[in-house]
């Protein structure tokens, strides 16, 4: 080979090096971990590593969903009410990676820790002791690449609650009046203690090693706090005039205050209220009526959500959905709908709600106007949607999970986000471009600085 050939084949190796465009590391879809009930305390479900938004996308299962579907990593985790089947999809590509089944009701999360998924199963029908839950209750660990069940513990209760992850335990409530800890890689039991309520669906909130809940029968209803260092509770807040709701509402939990809602008065003239509690002492530092109402079979309170300093929450009472002002409680605006038992997602400045009707809509976090609305299919799920990458998840009695990008409610926003991203990629692949063509140049200067040495 002449000198002549080596020095061309050298520059054009050279070039192709400098000249090849950015390719980013793929990172997975979704978080590293979802520990609790809605993901984070607030339990405003978002999150965002800078993916671009899914496609529409539908992820079929074998029943109803009444639980939030779960996303972790490239998978999606989702339960079954009625049959108890449990899946994992490619969140990506909607492909089915492996089903199992529990053997009762599903209305647990599927939680994710570290390559295992935690959940709760059992129903809501009273056995004749009075412990809520017939058939077989408990929650199972499995394998989240395989589906293979790894343990299982059984409880005398419902799981219907969502479970809680927290340093290197795990913390099940119960229609059996009991709070479980348990060792999250073998299932056995660490502590149990007697709560003195049954938890309907109030699932666990774990924030700054407190666990709270709220529990409904024998009467009063009452709301807890539980130290999950000590193992104690620190402080428990009786609620004489509520019949209904406190033990189905997941809390709140942002800037020491707690936040949930109850039904007072009857079946005949049922009056939903807010609450906000002091997270250290239990001191209600507010509470507001929400209004009355036609009372509502099922998930009779809705929950809330905390975001940028308010409470967003939608009542099945009232048909109505609301912002508060989360230190005064102040009612900042309302939006009159359906029956609205899900708690929603904000971003952005917009907060996105399921009714019973099947439609999501999105409202301006600061006035309530409508922003865009989109209608899926079935009763959606009562625990409401959350947001990955700028792409909203939801269940469906139906037995589908819906994807749905929010560009189908704020088109230029999602977009621009995008075009910013794909901006800042033309931008690196261009310097690095104009980088090649220097070194094209160098390259040539230097051939011919070596032919005329050789000549």
């Amino acid at each position: 080979m002449t000198k002549k050939c080596s020095s061309i084949l050298l520059a054009m190796l050279i070039v192709s090096l400098f000249t090849r465009p950015v390719i980013h590391a793929a990172d997975d879809f979704g978080p590293e971990e979802w520990h609790q009930y809605r993901m984070n305390s607030d339990k405003n479900a978002v999150f965002d590593n800078g993916r671009p938004p899914l496609e529409n996308q539908t992820y079929q299962t074998a029943d109803q969903i009444r639980a939030t579907p779960v996303i972790a990593g490239n998978k999606l985790f989702v339960g079954n009410h009625n049959t108890g089947d449990l899946f994992a999809f490619n969140v990506l590509t909607g492909e089915k990676l492996w089903q199992n089944q529990a053997p009762n009701w599903i209305h647990s999360e599927m939680i994710y820790n570290d390559g295992q998924v935690y959940v709760g199963f059992g129903n809501r029908f009273f056995q004749g002791n009075g412990i809520r839950g017939t058939g077989e209750n408990g929650v199972i660990a499995l394998d989240a690449e395989t589906g293979e069940k790894l343990w299982t513990f059984t409880t005398e209760g419902e799981v219907m609650p969502t479970p809680a992850y927290y340093e290197d335990a795990l913390y099940i409530a119960t229609g059996d009046k009991h709070l479980y800890k348990l060792d999250p890689e073998t299932g056995e039991l660490l502590h149990k203690a007697e709560i003195g309520s049954t938890v309907s669906m109030s699932s666990p909130n774990i924030t700054d090693e407190t666990l709270y809940m709220g529990g409904s029968g024998p009467l009063p209803y009452t709301f807890y706090a539980y130290d999950v260092k000590k193992d104690v509770f620190k402080w428990q807040m009786e609620f004489p005039d509520v019949f209904a709701g406190l033990d189905d509402v997941p809390p709140a939990v942002a800037n020491n205050t707690v936040v949930t809602t109850a039904v007072t008065g009857d079946i005949d003239s049922p009056e939903h209220w807010l609450y906000a509690l002091n997270a250290e002492t239990g001191e209600i530092l507010w509470e507001e009526s929400l209004g009355t109402g036609a009372f509502v079979r099922n998930n009779k309170s809705g929950a809330p959500i905390i975001y940028d300093d308010k409470v967003l929450v939608g009542s099945p009472i009232t048909q109505t959905f609301y912002a508060y002002d989360l230190e005064s409680g102040e009612k900042l605006w309302e939006f009159e709908n359906e029956v609205i038992k899900a708690p929603p997602a904000a971003q952005d400045g917009i907060v996105y709600f399921s009714n019973k009707e099947g439609m999501v809509y999105a409202l301006d976090t600061e006035t309530g106007e409508v922003i865009g609305k989109k209608e899926l299919n079935g009763i959606l799920a009562p625990s409401g949607p959350v947001i990955i990458n700028d792409t909203l998840f939801i269940g469906s009695q139906d037995s589908n999970v819906y994807a749905v990008p929010l560009t189908d409610f704020t088109k230029d926003e999602s977009a621009q986000k995008t075009n910013i991203a794909s901006e800042n990629d033309e931008q690196a692949n261009t310097m690095l471009y104009i980088a090649g063509g220097i070194a094209i140049i160098l390259l040539v200067v230097f051939i011919i600085y070596l032919r005329k040495r050789v000549s």
